[in-house]
């Protein structure tokens, strides 16, 4: 896992989860993908800090947040 600096800016293609449409915007995540890995930011602030993760911890991320 790292945290991407501003200088890691590719051109991405970000994406909500559809659960963001459940009226609450201001508190949603955004996630992109590139081969190898899965880029996450914060939707109200777009230029702020990424993380960015690997596929596989990405599955377990999201294997786990849906077991709640």
């Amino acid at each position: 896992m790292r945290i991407a600096s501003a200088g890691d800016r590719p051109s991405l293609e970000w994406h909500k989860s559809s659960y963001s449409s459940s009226g609450n915007e201001a508190t949603c995540v955004e996630v992109a993908e590139t081969p190898g890995t899965v880029h996450v930011r914060d939707s109200k602030d777009t230029d702020g800090p990424r993380l960015a993760v690997g596929p596989r911890a990405w599955a377990g991320f999201v294997a786990y947040a849906a077991g709640r």
